[in-house]
């Protein structure tokens, strides 16, 4: 693929194959990359009076089981009437032929996203502990849901799920990694020795952080979508909780290098009341979450890899990817101190 194609979506071919699924298109198709996105390429197309969001996988070579448009389209379309808000999906497109990879449209929600710490801080105080308890009451509401209640009974197998997570990432790690990088090796490796016993099964976002929320606008600060729902899966909610944890900055400590700080204000619960509430909202006790904080710092270092190495081999569209490699160490740092001190038995180094 040259670079002059990269990231090109033919509007014909699209329009072709969207027409008869939203009652037709009388004008031609504008298509814009959405900036923002690491993972997958995110568009946003418009008739010129519908608008509409196209996702589609990365460019080159995709690893097994990741970046499943179909998963997404899926875990959106079945939550679609609960206590999760999510965008109205439109089609899944399964046939590459189309623009060259598998993709789905959803509705555009047209609100605004927080990427880091300057952002965040336009929020009154008022507002962020609003966006704060949205955020915190829609995590555990997700894993209140039954999933067969919502038609995703198979859309996993949470038995074993935390032992396949560990040879998951691994297997990622060693399939995209650039730099040898000794210290996630070592952890993999005490993850896999102290895996533990599954409490809490139900559906999981797999990367629920506060840039992968839609908001209505800076004054309010309502959730009126959670996206990027490509890690979705059935499994254990305390590994999401892990994730959330981990993502979850606060004033006065080392900023996580992903989330860049946009929780770090004053106004936003700390880490111990977001997850002190998260328990009392569904009404259980937590167990040691050590093992799946360092789990999440684990996960998100090889995904940081990853596109950094799509980056290198000229595979990633847009701005925002030269400082994916230098994000991995700092990772891989706070996932040590962690189970440098952790009181996880087979975990602590």
């Amino acid at each position: 693929m040259s670079e002059s194609t990269l990231g090109v979506v033919d509007a014909d071919r699209l329009r072709d194959f969207l027409a008869p699924v939203v009652g037709g298109i009388d004008a031609d198709l504008e298509i814009d990359l959405v900036s923002g996105g690491r993972s997958n390429p995110t568009f946003r197309v418009t008739d010129g009076t519908r608008h509409w969001i196209l996702r589609r996988q990365p460019f080159g070579q995709v690893l097994e089981s990741a970046h499943d448009m179909g998963r997404e389209f899926r875990v959106m379309t079945a939550l679609r009437d609960t206590a999760v808000p999510v965008p109205e999906t439109v089609v899944l497109c399964e046939d590459p032929s189309v623009i060259g990879s598998p993709f789905y449209i959803m509705v555009d929600l047209e609100g605004i996203t927080l990427r880091n710490n300057a952002e965040t801080g336009e929020l009154s105080d008022i507002v962020q502990e609003h966006v704060g308890s949205q955020m915190i009451e829609i995590l555990a509401n997700l894993h209140e849901i039954d999933p067969e209640s919502v038609g995703l009974g198979d859309f996993g197998r949470p038995d074993g799920f935390l032992e396949r997570q560990v040879r998951r990432w691994r297997k990622q790690w060693d399939g995209a990694h650039i730099l040898h990088r000794p210290n996630l090796d070592l952890l993999l490796d005490r993850l896999g020795a102290s895996v533990p016993q599954q409490s809490f099964p139900g559906i999981i976002h797999g990367d629920f952080k506060l840039d992968n929320m839609m908001f209505n606008s800076l004054d309010e600060g309502c959730i009126t979508g959670v996206l990027d729902w490509e890690m979705s899966a059935l499994g254990d909610t305390m590994a999401d909780l892990g994730v959330f944890m981990s993502l979850w900055d606060e004033p006065g400590h080392p900023f996580n290098p992903v989330s860049a700080g946009t929780t770090a204000h004053p106004g936003f619960p700390t880490r111990a009341q977001a997850v002190q509430r998260y328990a009392a909202i569904r009404g259980i006790e937590l167990p040691n979450t050590d093992w799946y904080v360092v789990l999440a710092f684990v996960k998100v270092a090889v995904i940081v890899e990853q596109i950094h190495t799509r980056h290198v081999k000229g595979l990633t569209i847009g701005t925002g990817f030269d400082d994916a490699g230098d994000m991995v160490d700092p990772l891989l740092d706070r996932a040590m101190e962690i189970a440098s001190t952790t009181s996880v038995v087979g975990l602590r180094l």
